[in-house]
């Protein structure tokens, strides 16, 4: 994986990527990204000068790494360098996987690497990335997307967002709660979540739905309902609502769901091969749903899921018949 840094790049979603790819992970016991820094030039000055980044790799790295991510600009309009957009170019046509922050959908678009393709950028931005690149289906009130080889997040802390999706598809929700444990940092928001727009600041800030949370994650094989939730926050479910709209950006059964399929994953990863297992401990009824909501927030099946990013089986022996859950793993 590489981070191609450009003239005025911005340090915070520098920051980031070093952060989640490019630190060492021992407690994970399990190989880990090989994170580097390029650029077109020998020294590149950060945004607003508050930095010379130096001695990194040139952009021959790009040629090497699955993951690519491109840089972002204080003043979108302005394009990178020619090498920078060269760069991009081949990484797409070697079939790199290729990742922007914030402005940065504006690096993949002039690259023409975005073309018929979905995307999203900061909401500020939005407007002139539509007028610039109309051939582009942007998602402007997002905060991230994920098109399968080429993902983009919105504003600048979306990029942790983004980060921790990119480590949930190559480790699986397991090591992606680890690594948010570190940070000290939600685990999960969903890329569909809306954008933090401007919007004024009550006079009172809501209380926090901290305890709420933490006691339905407690609960989540339990048939919770908004009442429920409403109850133990001692509010009203319109209140609840409000909250979690403000607070969170999404609604309680929303954020049940997801939560429930994050439960889902792990369980899975751990080796869990029955569905109706899973379904039940994870609170979402019946394999069916487990199926429907696994597929909509992950993408895949519950068999491909599994195939990915569950344990390694062991080898059966010669003869040796599949056990009952394993037929049912693989019929699911």
């Amino acid at each position: 994986m590489t981070m191609i840094v450009d003239e005025g790049s911005n340090p915070f979603e520098l920051g980031v990527a070093t952060e989640l790819f490019g630190l060492r992970r021992p407690e994970l016991d399990r190989p880990w990204y090989d994170f580097t820094l390029c650029a077109a030039l020998p020294a590149v000055r950060m945004h607003s000068g508050l930095f010379t980044l130096s001695d990194v790799a040139g952009l021959d790295a790009v040629d090497e790494a699955d993951t690519v991510i491109v840089p972002n600009r204080p003043d979108p309009l302005v394009e990178p360098a020619p090498a920078v957009l060269d760069a991009i170019r081949r990484g797409a046509a070697r079939g790199a996987r290729l990742v922007s922050f914030c402005t940065g959908a504006f690096a993949l678009a002039a690259a023409g690497v975005l073309d018929g393709r979905r995307a999203t950028t900061h909401w500020s931005w939005a407007e002139s990335f539509v007028t610039r690149y109309p051939q582009v289906r942007l998602e402007p009130d997002v905060l991230f997307v994920d098109d399968g080889d080429v993902l983009t997040a919105a504003g600048s802390a979306a990029a942790l967002d983004l980060c921790l999706h990119l480590i949930r598809r190559d480790h699986g929700a397991e090591v992606t709660n680890a690594v948010s444990r570190r940070l000290v940092f939600a685990a999960h928001r969903d890329g569909g979540q809306r954008q933090f727009v401007e919007r004024p600041i009550p006079a009172i800030p809501d209380t926090s739905l901290a305890p709420v949370l933490t006691w339905a994650q407690e609960r989540l094989d339990l048939p919770l309902t908004i009442t429920d939730l409403a109850a133990r926050a001692a509010v009203s479910p319109a209140t609840l609502h409000r909250r979690f709209g403000t607070q969170l950006g999404t609604t309680p059964l929303a954020w049940l769901t997801v939560e429930r399929v994050t439960l889902a994953c792990r369980l899975i990863e751990r080796g869990e091969l029955r569905l109706d297992t899973v379904a039940r401990l994870s609170g979402l009824g019946t394999a069916s749903n487990l199926r429907t909501q696994l597929r909509r927030q992950t993408g895949l099946s519950p068999t491909a899921y599994r195939r990915r990013f569950g344990p390694i089986p062991a080898p059966a022996s010669a003869g040796e018949a599949p056990r009952p859950d394993e037929k049912e793993a693989v019929l699911s």
